[in-house]
């Protein structure tokens, strides 16, 4: 975008008032007077024209969107299993069975127990994997594409090591896969590359983040959709909907119908958004933190 064309925010002069040049305290201080205008202006300055403020506009977005998204306790979930571990005091209750060998030895030897062989069983509970799934089949531009940047800062927060992010429109983008080490800066860069067209294959979206999800072992598997949930391409949205474990959707604030039928039929969680402020408070609300 051109400096004309980003000039129409009436912020951008305060934020870049010169060719290459970005004001971090201006940046702070639309923060606080509209963060909803204020992320989507840096969005918009990612596609910038001028290199130097583009670069400066990624390294700040990514930075930003992250710090957004840390809002909310981020609590292990799922059903914990009794395994068997290495002793530890608070660990659980011995093993015997496992333990016998070693208990028998220091009893044979007079010796004391040595309690690297020793195994408890305790209760484990197993983490969270989750999957964004983004639709860019519309606008992709300001508000529209902070607010998925910010969505995958949120997601990448809660589950560092076992996340992935999806753009979806006709085809299916895998920005980040499920079982594939990125560092959460470059995801949210790679988002804010994004920009809208197409039509909307929904229910692709929703098989391929089922895919993505079935590469974890996590004990709790949820897929996060953000989306007016409007399908332009066929396919079975319910079926494909309702063979994931979890279904979490983040709808426009004004435009969430489609999104509220889709979550009334297979049993999902829907929660609005109007920005990209928005998004980790609703994320935290349906994830029941």
């Amino acid at each position: 975008m051109s400096r004309r064309d980003l000039s129409r925010n009436p912020r951008f002069e305060q934020v870049s008032p010169e060719v290459g040049e970005l004001d971090e305290t201006a940046v702070e201080e639309g923060l606080l007077d509209d963060p909803d205008d204020t992320m989507a202006l840096l969005a918009d300055l990612t596609a910038a024209t001028d290199p130097k403020l583009r670069e400066l506009a990624r390294r700040l977005a990514a930075r930003l969107f992250l710090d957004v998204s840390r809002r909310g306790p981020v609590r292990p979930r799922g059903i914990g299993k009794l395994v068997e571990q290495p002793y530890r005091p608070d660990g659980g209750d011995l093993d015997v069975d496992a333990s016998l060998e070693a208990i028998a030895e220091a009893r044979a030897s007079g010796s004391a127990i040595d309690p690297q062989r020793l195994r408890v069983r305790g209760w484990v509970k197993p983490g969270t994997a989750l999957c964004l799934m983004v639709d860019r089949s519309g606008s992709m531009g300001g508000k529209p594409l902070a607010t998925s940047a910010v969505a995958a800062a949120a997601v990448a927060w809660r589950a560092p090591a076992d996340y992935s992010v999806l753009a979806f429109a006709k085809d299916i983008v895998v920005a980040k896969s499920q079982d594939v080490h990125k560092s959460s800066d470059q995801v949210v860069n790679d988002v804010l590359t994004l920009r809208g067209f197409g039509t909307t294959d929904l229910a692709g979206a929703l098989r391929t983040a089922q895919l993505q999800l079935g590469r974890s072992q996590a004990g709790r598997r949820i897929a996060v959709l953000l989306s007016d949930c409007r399908a332009t391409v066929e396919g079975d949205v319910i079926a494909a909907a309702a063979a994931l474990d979890e279904l979490l959707i983040l709808a426009p604030e004004g435009d969430s119908e489609e999104a509220e039928k889709l979550a009334t039929a297979v049993g999902a969680r829907v929660a609005t958004v109007s920005g990209p402020a928005d998004v980790a408070e609703a994320l935290a609300t349906l994830l029941g933190d």
